[in-house]
């Protein structure tokens, strides 16, 4: 059988923050492809790189040294109008849906906004928005709530239905269940599960936490000081660890408790 394109390609992407002697060395020379359709996951502790990475992905740091390419063209190479249509391919879940929301707008500005910056006008976009609520398993009401009325997993739900209601080739979820509770996580995660399935997406998926990673990734990187130092798939990754900074990140899951995902009807009750 034919291997499958990468819509993600990355070489040698090394990032480094300040200048000369002062200069901190976050990446170091990471390589990595995301077939389309398939979930990668990035797992390692605070200060691994993991954000930074996603940054590179995402266009909105520059690196030091190698590339990104999505669907074949360089993330860093493009100029104008095609720099901002290759932006709105690659969509990031932020860990903090909260402060990436407007207070001041509703749930429907917010995700009108998504579709057309401009132009975002609720009533113009009210199906697709309302389609997309749907799609997060959240009422149709919620189009007219602002975000303080929202639980933190709601307003994960409206985070998620952000990024994908453009259709991105490419999603990034960063740490997207990292401050909500684990029931709600669970949630979360049934919810990434079937929007994966259904949509066929094609996503990176961030976590500091291996069992977060395994039930909704195709493919896992462990990262260590700004090195990938483990690269498997998840049930190997997983069943048989090879690097000893793998076996510790398992070790630090209590119990390794695994999550259903299966969907569940009362998940729009978060």
């Amino acid at each position: 059988m034919a291997e499958e394109a990468a819509t993600v390609e990355v070489r040698d992407l090394e990032v480094s923050y300040g200048w000369g002697r002062s200069a901190t060395r976050i990446l170091h020379g990471i390589s990595m492809d995301v077939a389309a359709g398939r979930t990668v996951g990035v797992v390692g502790e605070s200060g691994s790189g993991k954000s930074t990475l996603a940054k590179a992905l995402t266009g909105t740091l520059r690196p030091t040294a190698g590339s990104v390419r999505i669907s074949g063209a360089d993330v860093f190479a493009t100029r104008g109008a095609d720099r901002e249509a290759l932006r709105r391919k690659v969509q990031l879940i932020p860990q903090d849906p909260y402060s990436s929301l407007d207070p001041r707008r509703t749930v429907g500005e917010a995700l009108a906004e998504a579709v057309d910056p401009r132009h975002a006008h609720v009533k113009k976009h009210q199906d697709e928005v309302v389609h997309w609520l749907d799609m997060v398993r959240m009422p149709a009401d919620t189009i007219h709530r602002y975000p303080h009325e929202c639980s933190g997993g709601q307003r994960q739900r409206v985070a998620i239905a952000r990024g994908l209601i453009l259709g991105p080739e490419v999603v990034i979820a960063d740490e997207i269940t990292s401050a909500l509770d684990v029931s709600v996580q669970a949630e979360i995660l049934n919810l990434i599960a079937k929007l994966r399935e259904e949509l066929g997406l094609t996503m990176v998926f961030i976590s500091h936490n291996l069992a977060v990673v395994r039930h909704v990734s195709d493919d896992v990187m462990v990262m260590y000081r700004g090195d990938i130092v483990e690269h498997g798939t998840a049930a190997d990754l997983y069943e048989r660890p090879q690097h000893a900074y793998t076996r510790a990140l398992l070790d630090a899951v209590p119990g390794a408790p695994g999550f259903d995902i299966t969907p569940h009807p009362q998940e729009n009750s978060v």
